[in-house]
């Protein structure tokens, strides 16, 4: 093991297995039931693909820890192997990057650098060097994840936390009588029957070859009230459980309705955590404070890995804030409904996610045991491209706790040297962004 603590490279591989655990469950039961018992090859890429992108982010908390226990390694092991890491995640053939290797030696650098450290104080050179390919196209395909992310995310932050303390609000306070069961059951029966109309004309148009837009149009809306009745009749089974073990189920409905309440609020606090440490360390200048950095090196010293986990939990929460923002099911929550007390998304989401939609042509709602292979492909797709811009932002805001990392060196100060793209991370645009569009979700 040479100079790699035991303990850390215990827990890396113990949470790689609980990983990828974790995303043969969520295919297992999100898939649509039409797709159990084929489509394997594109249930091997979403496994391969969730399992990447959430280590790529675990990576970063790791590399922060790597860098207490193995010092002398830290750039060629660590850098080493979150360069093909990240690699990876955007290109299908990481191998073809085995030229970057550890052992490899940098004399054509070696004397610039001492150069440089032997120039007199008063004077001022600027040093222009070859990135490497694979720190370019990580560069590159960051800034398209930033856009994402920025969008995404932004929104996310705040529907994320306040999707599930309004869906504790709204949710069902007692068990309704067996008549008003019957009743709203003969109403959405009522329903069934019209979208079945509905459908079947739909289906003859497309037989006599009247595919054009209003057709498709139709379609969508078609396949909305569809989303909206699963729902209801979702809704209706939660207000009249019935069976042998019809109090267990109202019981355990009731607390899960507390746990979405539990978590929104542990979400809120994590998400105005992150506004706050966005604006008080990065868009002010010179910084109020580090914040956050300080919470977590208190945190470590309380316990060595303390401050990892908390650095790890806030990180991966913004790939959570992805997936809620981006998700079908949580802009459905946003803007499609009319109730003064719930939430509504910002004008900016509402502009930029058909724009999405357009271009994709998929829909990205992740349902539970409704969601199908093209909408499972293009929300890894998704989660994907923005992992790398998760771990660029929290690189950037946590500079201060994640000094002399790999991943600080790579988005860091990589990133703001490049030619060409330099800008939009030197004056932290990605972040204000995200700010803006927190902030508009929250308040329109």
């Amino acid at each position: 093991m040479g100079d790699f603590n035991v303990a850390l490279v215990i827990v890396a591989a113990v949470v790689s297995v609980l990983v990828l655990l974790v995303s043969v469950y969520l295919l297992v039961n999100y898939q649509h039931p039409d797709d159990a018992n084929q489509a394997y090859f594109p249930k091997l890429v979403i496994v391969l693909g969730l399992t990447v992108a959430v280590l790529s982010i675990l990576m970063l908390p790791a590399d922060v820890a790597n860098r207490q226990a193995c010092r002398k390694a830290v750039y060629n092991g660590a850098l080493n192997f979150t360069v093909r890491h990240l690699s990876s995640s955007v290109q299908p053939f990481p191998n073809s990057f085995s030229g970057f290797s550890s052992g490899q030696p940098c004399f054509n650098q070696l004397p610039r650098q001492c150069a440089a450290s032997t120039t007199p104080a008063n004077s001022q050179t600027t040093w222009t060097m070859r990135a490497t390919f694979p720190e370019y196209v990580v560069a590159l395909t960051t800034i398209v994840g930033s856009v994402l992310f920025t969008i995404f995310g932004g929104v996310g932050i705040a529907c994320l936390p306040l999707g599930l303390i309004f869906s504790f609000v709204r949710r069902p306070k007692a068990v309704i009588t067996r008549s008003q069961y019957i009743k709203e059951a003969t109403e959405l029966g009522k329903k069934v029957r019209e979208l079945k109309k509905a459908a079947e004309a739909l289906h003859q148009e497309e037989r006599s070859g009247n595919k054009g837009r209003k057709w498709r149009k139709n379609v969508k809306a078609l396949e909305k009230e569809l989303l909206l009745l699963e729902d209801d009749m979702k809704a209706l089974e939660e207000m009249y459980p019935q069976g042998e073990q019809a109090e267990a189920t109202w019981a355990f409905t009731v607390l899960g309705y507390i746990d979405k309440l539990i978590f929104g609020v542990v979400g809120l606090i994590v998400s105005i955590a992150w506004v706050e440490h966005i604006v008080i360390s990065l868009l002010i200048d010179p910084p109020l404070s580090s914040f956050l950095n300080e919470v977590f090196i208190k945190l470590d010293g309380v316990w060595g890995l303390l401050g990892t986990a908390a650095f790890a939990f806030f990180c991966f929460y913004l790939l959570i804030a992805v997936i809620a923002g981006g998700d079908d099911a949580w802009f459905e929550t946003c803007f499609h409904h009319n109730s003064p007390d719930e939430v509504t998304a910002s004008y900016l989401g509402i502009l930029f996610f058909p724009a999405v939609l357009l271009i994709t042509n998929q829909s990205i709602c992740f349902r539970w045991g409704g969601t199908l292979m093209n909408s499972f492909l293009f929300n890894v797709g998704l989660i994907l491209l923005c992992s790398i811009s998760v771990i660029q932002f929290g690189a950037t805001a946590f500079a201060y706790y994640a000094q002399a990392t790999a991943a600080q060196e790579i988005f860091g100060h990589t990133l703001q040297s490049l030619r060409g793209i330099k800008y939009l991370y030197k004056y932290n645009v990605f972040q204000y962004g995200f700010v803006a569009l927190a902030f508009l979700t929250l308040f329109y």
